[in-house]
Parts: structure tokens; C-alpha cells; sequence
């Protein structure tokens, strides 16, 4: 069951790994209403529409790695003019200090248009989506939940997708679109349920030899 588990986790990175590839590839914008749309919310498509920043506090997801260094990355809620619900937008990453001291963030960029990868909020895992006020006002979160990340910003909703800015974007903090920096990738997976399977083997032999071996007089 350990190594079939494995397997579909390898099967679903890479297929999100190529969906995201397409999506980079062709670069065809979406309109940002699409990040609202609950039937794609596990899809990847390059988006792109003109709006705002919301006038409420950043959103700070902390246990970010980036180069193999911790970090959390910076979010912020964008109205688009033509979507249904406000989108959160991944403005870059920062370095956190082995104190946990965490660092001033920045206003908002001034930007009237955006563009990047619209993705599922990362993988939250088995943490508990706490929401930590800072001294700033900006909020430490340990998983983006968009209800419970709407009611704390004053929102009546958020979009279930967010957007990964374009790195070209001027603004923001250093970001890239890589989509695996914290997590296993497929062929780790793969590796895993090898050796889960070479231990199930492992294990059946040895029961059939133990059952079945004759007792010497």
C-alpha cells in the first residue's frame, strides 16, 4: 500500500509538472477570472489582467526554502477589473534569519497590470492553517487557506487559485516559477515505492521461509 501510495504521488507531481510546462510554453493569457473558477483549481494556465492591490496586509507564507535557504514567501490580494473574486499574487521570496526575526516587508508594488502562472495554493500538508498577526500588521500563515485567509483580511472571498507573478514583472521580491523548491520530486517518489516494494518482497520471502522450513530432527 506504501509503494502504491508512492506511485500516485509520483503519477500527480508530474502531471502537474506538465501541466505547468504547457502552460509556461504556450503562454497564452487566461483572464484572471479564471483563478475563481473551482473546476480548474487544480490546473495551471498563464494569466494576465489589469487592477489593483487591496488595501490590506501582506500575506506571508512561512517554510519556504529557495536555493536551500529558509525563507517565506510574500502574498498580497489583487482586484482584477474583470474577476469574480480578488486573487492572491506571489510577489517573491525572502531569506529568514536563524533568530526568526521576520523582516520588514514592503507596500505593495504599483502595479495596474499582472501576469504569471496561475497554480494551486502550495501543498499545505498536515499543518493547521494558524494565522499569526505581526507587529507590521502582515500575516504569518503556515498553509494559504482562502476562507480562512479572506476573513482575516476583511474579504468576503478569495480566488482558489493564486498567481505566481511573472519574475519579469519590475517589483517584488526575488521569485521564479519553480513549482517544486519544498517538496519531493516525481522521481524521488519513484524511488521510494522501489524500495517499499523491495521490502514487501523482503518480507514475503521471509515468511515463506520461516512457515515452510522443515524442522531438522
Amino acid at each position: 500500500m506504501l509503494g502504491s501510495w508512492q506511485l500516485g504521488r509520483q503519477h500527480a507531481k508530474q502531471a502537474m509538472l506538465d501541466s505547468a510546462a504547457q502552460a509556461l510554453s504556450t503562454r497564452a493569457p487566461q483572464s484572471l477570472d479564471a483563478a475563481a473558477d473551482t473546476q480548474r483549481g487544480r490546473a495551471h494556465e498563464w494569466a494576465a489582467g489589469s487592477g489593483r492591490f487591496a488595501d490590506t496586509p501582506a500575506v506571508l507564507l512561512d517554510n519556504q526554502q529557495r536555493g536551500g535557504r529558509p525563507g517565506l514567501r510574500v502574498y498580497r490580494a489583487f482586484l482584477p477589473e474583470d474577476g469574480r473574486a480578488p486573487v492572491l499574487v506571489d510577489l517573491g521570496w525572502l531569506p529568514v534569519p536563524p533568530d526568526r526575526t521576520i523582516p520588514t516587508i514592503d507596500p505593495a508594488p504599483e502595479w495596474s497590470r499582472v501576469e504569471g502562472l496561475l497554480a494551486p495554493p502550495p501543498a499545505a500538508g498536515l499543518v493547521a492553517p494558524a494565522i499569526q498577526p505581526q507587529a507590521d500588521g502582515s500575516l504569518l500563515v503556515m498553509a494559504l487557506e482562502p476562507d480562512a485567509i479572506a476573513e482575516a483580511l476583511g474579504l468576503p472571498t478569495l480566488a482558489a487559485r493564486v498567481l505566481r507573478a511573472d519574475p519579469m514583472l519590475d517589483g517584488g521580491y526575488p521569485r521564479d516559477l519553480e513549482l517544486l523548491p519544498n517538496t519531493l520530486p516525481p522521481e524521488r517518489h519513484l524511488g521510494y515505492a522501489v524500495q517499499w516494494f523491495g521490502l514487501a518482497l523482503a518480507v514475503l520471502v521471509t515468511a515463506l521461509v520461516l512457515t515452510f522450513r522443515r524442522k531438522r530432527p
